[in-house]
């Protein structure tokens, strides 16, 4: 090898350190940017309507005709089971008696609605069964929310006897917003045991008549597109939420993502491997050009 070409040799091998040094450093930099390979997008079919429960909480939901429980444990349960069984649903939660509460607005925290309902008793609001104010309250949850499929499902078991809203007008409002009710009857045939008050020996009970507004009930479900029930005994309220269950199934496309995976490590092994190819190289390789 001639003089010439031993010094274009030595040259181009006094080049190799700093080039993997350079490499080195941009591999560093790569890893330092958090490079990752996206998750898969993945389109999912689910089921999605929002829905509020409104329950009676009247002093004759006491009433001991859903045996072993009384008509409100029973709806309690119920209401409970239900939502244990949605999965995509927003569900709200309205209470009334003389007067209505909303308990929850409508929400996908469903831990938070069951001991909310679990929560629920009679005694808590003014006594009296204000129908029209219960109804209007679960509307005006729903009126705002987003959403083609909006639902009031309503549990009561008497008349429609205080508050300044008539259920007709409050079915009317339902009705404009889109909104379809399903109104449960909850009490069974003639009469039934009440639980007035606690005495020193118990309870002292009086026997009272079942007195539920079917027709009017009947006339504001079917007027929003939506039906009445009549639960009554335990296994009747059963099988009616089942039924309702069934018939609100509505498809919602909503895109999941799986998680996506960092590729930081194999960056950092490339600087890794170019510093220490270019320590073997400095080492061994390299020769001063005198």
């Amino acid at each position: 090898m001639g003089p010439f070409a031993r010094a274009v040799q030595r040259r181009w091998r006094l080049w190799i350190p700093p080039v993997l040094r350079s490499l080195a450093w941009a591999a560093l930099i790569v890893a330092a940017a958090g490079p990752f390979r996206p998750g898969d997008r993945t389109l999912v079919t689910t089921d999605g309507v929002t829905i509020v429960i409104a329950i009676d909480v009247s002093s004759s939901m006491l009433a001991e005709d859903f045996a072993p429980a009384n008509r409100l444990t029973v709806a309690k349960q119920q209401a409970a089971s239900f939502i244990r069984g949605r999965s995509a649903d927003r569900i709200g939660l309205v209470s009334f008696a003389g007067e209505a509460l909303t308990l929850v607005p409508v929400t996908l925290d469903y831990p938070m609605l069951l001991r909310a309902i679990d929560n629920i008793e009679t005694g808590q609001l003014e006594d009296g069964t204000a129908i029209g104010m219960g109804l209007a309250t679960a509307v005006a949850r729903l009126r705002k929310v987003p959403g083609k499929e909006k639902v009031v499902l309503l549990l009561t078991d008497g008349e429609n006897n205080r508050g300044m809203i008539d259920p007709r007008t409050a079915a009317q409002a339902a009705e404009a917003f889109g909104i379809r009710i399903y109104s449960v009857g909850v009490g069974s045939e003639g009469e039934a045991r009440v639980p007035l008050d606690r005495g020193l020996s118990g309870f002292r009970y009086e026997i009272m008549p079942v007195r539920i507004d079917e027709a009017l009930l009947t006339e504001i479900s079917e007027q929003t597109g939506g039906r009445y029930f009549r639960a009554k005994d335990a296994a009747g309220l059963a099988n009616i939420f089942r039924e309702i269950d069934r018939l609100e199934r509505t498809p919602v496309e909503t895109v999941r993502y799986r998680r996506q995976d960092e590729r930081t490590r194999p960056f950092l092994l490339a600087a890794m491997l170019f510093l220490m190819v270019e320590l073997a190289v400095g080492a061994t390789l390299v020769v001063r050009v005198p």
